[in-house]
């Protein structure tokens, strides 16, 4: 028996022994790598302190308030150098904050790959549009852009109507009462014109507030980024040991199960519809009535170059992607605007003026023809997107050498762009942290450097739904100051911003309404 337990510890031994050195192999494999990495990147100033392994890791600071002021801390400091390096882990990382560094890696048909820490949305998004790269995302692109037709805008501006509507009546128990804040109820909004032009579902998120599925959207976007900034969860088997992986387990079921039962109730509903329009032609009848088209409709119909329908899954990541990207994004960029709208009365009378121009006294729904007329409006959302872009940074993964001001950049190195930084290039936007929608005047704008301005990013990889988004945002905020004016008690630092997946403010936006009449401008 004894000599039972003897072989049994030799060979528990044995195994750590194996362990330890694929570790230790691992290990040095990774020091060798970040060596040589950092030998190819020497003329690159870098941000200190940084460890083996763990880069600067360390010294992130972890809630997303300070992280955010801690990477505009950074940007401020190296304003006047081309190039940054920063570690995150093992994986260098240039950050790019000027217009002419970031055309090189925007404007290229090459570097099109998201970096890495893209990979840990994909347990959520799958390899959609937004994580996909190389011949599926050039086949997925090709295929989805008919689906962003100015014809199927205009059926979705229908909903944005109904759902600004709605937020209107849910905002009036604010009328001429103490401040409030109205992040929530705009991103409530949101979601629920999301869910309705992406998956033909009304889920009444303004009537729900706490829904699962909204609790369960929040918390993964948190979920994710905490992991994207933090080495020593990126291991899957490792993630699941913590709370945080079996949170995000949970959520991620569901998320899913939410998608999968709105995906299988489309399905039956087309092939009904399908049944009924051949039963009526049968019958030589006339069909009767507009159906409002989704964008998961559309999916279920879509066909690739070689003739064949998307699968059940890439269905699903694409509705998943469609519903993470423009949701928050959309909420954000409005609330941001409402912000500085509120604290700008100046701006907020021209925008007042316009819409009594365009409106007169009728409360009637927005049309495509007013959009086009609301001109101040669209510069106040422009402005409002430049000092606060809904995604604050993007990552791409070098996919080939290439020089970037002169220096030598190996293929593989992940690239940062931050929009919030590039937007305040104070050689293109003088007194950048100033709000001046003129400056969007065309006008103004001729002649300004193509990259300077990219808050749905730019070049081949730009934001497949900014003309969806940029009409959400146009009708839902000119539905609010067709009835409000508002007024904001705070200030620019007070707003405490969040950058991590989408660029929120931490305190919210603290607004008081007052009730307008058209002629009151």
């Amino acid at each position: 028996m004894a000599s039972e337990g003897e072989g049994l510890l030799y060979w528990v031994s044995v195994a750590a022994s194996l362990l330890a050195t694929l570790l230790a192999v691992f290990a040095s494999c990774l020091l060798f790598e970040q060596f040589w990495t950092r030998k190819n990147l020497k003329a690159i100033p870098r941000v200190v302190p940084w460890y083996p392994v763990l880069g600067n890791a360390l010294i992130f600071e972890r809630t997303g308030e300070a992280f955010f002021k801690q990477l505009m801390d950074y940007t401020d400091k190296f304003r006047n150098i081309p190039l940054v390096q920063l570690w995150l882990g093992p994986q260098p990382n240039l950050i790019l904050i000027h217009p002419d560094t970031v055309e090189v890696v925007l404007s290229s048909s090459k570097h099109i790959t998201k970096s890495s820490s893209y990979k840990f949305l994909q347990p959520w998004l799958g390899t959609g549009l937004l994580t996909s790269t190389g011949g599926k995302w050039r086949s997925r692109r090709k295929m989805l852009t008919p689906t962003f037709h100015f014809a199927i805008l205009a059926d979705f501006l229908e909903v944005m109507n109904e759902q600004a509507s709605i937020l209107v009546q849910k905002l009036e128990k604010h009328v001429d009462k103490e401040t409030f804040d109205c992040f929530s109820y705009i991103t409530l909004c949101a979601l629920d014109i999301i869910c309705e032009t992406a998956m033909g579902k009304n889920i009444g998120a303004q009537d729900h507030k706490d829904s699962e599925y909204v609790r369960a959207v929040y918390r993964m976007s948190d979920l994710v980024h905490h992991r994207q900034k933090s080495p020593w969860l990126w291991p899957d088997l490792l993630y699941l040991m913590f709370q945080e992986g079996r949170e995000h387990y949970r959520s991620l079921k569901i998320l899913h199960s939410f998608t999968d039962s709105v995906i299988a109730e489309k399905a039956r509903e087309l092939k009904s519809r399908e049944q009924h329009k051949s039963d009526v032609a049968s019958n030589g009848e006339q069909s009767k009535g507009k159906i409002r088209r989704a964008f998961l409709d559309m999916l279920l119909n879509a066909i690739d170059d070689d003739g064949n329908k998307l699968s059940y899954l890439d269905i699903r990541e694409e509705v998943d992607t469609f519903m993470f990207e423009g949701h928050d994004t959309t909420a954000a960029a409005m609330n941001w605007a409402i912000y500085l709208l509120a604290s700008h009365p100046e701006a907020q009378r021209k925008v007042h003026s316009e819409l009594d121009e365009v409106f007169g006294d009728s409360d009637r729904h927005i049309t495509m023809d007013d959009l086009k007329e609301l001109r101040y409006l669209d510069c106040v959302i422009k402005e409002a997107l430049r000092l606060f872009p809904s995604v604050p940074l993007l990552a791409r993964t070098l996919s080939e050498e290439c020089y970037i001001r002169g220096f030598k950049i190996p293929k593989g190195i992940n690239a940062i762009i931050v929009p919030y930084a590039v937007h305040r290039e104070p050689d293109v936007f003088p007194e950048p942290e100033e709000f001046r929608p003129e400056r969007f005047f065309p006008e103004n704008a001729a002649g300004r450097h193509p990259y300077a301005y990219v808050p749905f990013s730019a070049g081949p990889r730009n934001c497949i739904g900014q003309r969806f988004a940029q009409m959400e945002e146009k009708t839902v905020l000119a539905t609010i100051l067709r009835h409000f004016r508002v007024e904001s008690v705070q200030k620019r630092d007070q707003l405490g911003p969040v950058g991590e997946l989408i660029l929120r403010p931490s305190q919210g936006i603290w607004i008081q309404l007052k009730r307008r009449e058209p002629s009151s401008s």
